[in-house]
C-alpha cells in the first residue's frame, strides 16, 4: 500500500524532528558529564563568584551570589562605593550609589525576565524540567573552531544559542536574546579557562562581555543570608 505523500512528508519531519532532539540531547550530556556531571551540579544550592572587571583601563571589583532558587545579587565596587542589581522570584532592585540616592525597583516585567538568573545550578541542568527546549542548529565556526550550537529557549522566552567545543564539551560562546520593552537585545559572551573546583565542577574564569572578568575566586554551597536580597543603602 503506498502512503499520500503528505503523510510520508509528515513521517519525514517528525522522524527528523524526532533525531535533531536526540542529538541536542546527546550534545547536552557531553557537556554536562564535562563540567562535572549531573549529580555534582544538582547538588549545588548557593554559589558565590569574586571577580575583577577590566573597564576601559580600570579595575572593579565584582561579586556575585546566587541561592538556587530564591535569589540572586551582584555588587560592583568602584570609587569607594558599592553598587548593586538583586532579583528574587517576586521583585528585584537596582542601586548605585554613583547615579542615585536609593535602591529603585524594577518592574514586574524584568522580574519575570530575570527569573532564570535564579538557577545556579546552569539552565542545560534538568532543562526539560525546568520547562526550557532546546535545539540542536547545526555546525558554526567561532573564531577558528567549529562548534556545536544549541539554541535554548528558557521558560522566560529568553534565547540563548551555546557553542560548544567539540574537543572538549565546554561552551565557549553564547548569544543571549531577550525582549524588554517591545524591543529585543542580543548580547555576546565569551568563555574561557575552565578550571575543576573542590566539588568537582568546572567553571570558567575568565568571561568577556565586551569587558574582560576575571574570576578570582568561586566558592559553593556557603551560607547565604537572606538579607542578600533586600534592598539597602549600607
Amino acid at each position: 500500500m503506498k502512503l499520500p505523500n503528505a503523510i510520508v512528508t509528515s513521517l519525514i519531519l517528525l522522524s527528523c524532528a524526532k533525531a535533531q532532539a536526540q542529538t541536542a540531547d546527546e550534545i547536552i550530556d557531553k557537556h554536562i558529564k564535562a563540567i562535572g556531571g549531573r549529580e555534582a551540579w544538582k547538588k549545588v544550592n548557593t554559589i558565590k563568584q569574586q571577580a575583577v572587571i577590566d573597564f576601559n583601563g580600570t579595575e572593579l571589583q565584582l561579586e556575585s551570589i546566587t541561592a538556587h532558587e530564591k535569589g540572586a545579587r551582584q555588587s560592583l565596587s568602584f570609587g569607594g562605593m558599592t553598587g548593586y542589581t538583586i532579583y528574587t522570584a517576586t521583585d528585584g532592585y537596582n542601586f548605585y550609589p554613583w547615579q542615585q540616592q536609593k535602591p529603585e525597583a524594577i518592574t514586574p516585567e524584568e522580574v519575570k525576565e530575570n527569573a532564570d538568573n535564579l538557577d545556579a545550578q546552569g539552565p542545560l541542568i534538568d532543562y526539560k524540567e525546568k520547562g526550557h527546549g532546546a535545539d540542536y542548529i547545526g555546525m558554526d565556526d567561532f573564531e577558528g573552531t567549529d562548534c556545536y550550537k544549541i539554541k535554548l529557549t528558557e521558560k522566560s522566552g529568553k534565547i540563548i544559542t551555546f557553542y560548544i567545543d567539540p574537543s572538549n564539551y565546554f561552551i565557549i560562546h553564547s548569544v543571549t536574546i531577550t525582549k524588554a520593552n517591545g524591543h529585543e537585545n542580543e548580547s555576546k559572551t565569551d568563555y574561557s579557562n575552565y578550571q575543576k573546583l573542590p566539588e568537582g565542577i568546572w567553571v570558567p574564569m575568565n568571561i568577556s562581555d565586551g569587558n574582560t572578568i576575571r574570576i578570582k575566586k568561586v566558592q559553593i554551597n556557603i551560607p547565604v543570608d537572606e538579607s542578600s536580597f533586600k534592598p539597602s543603602t549600607n
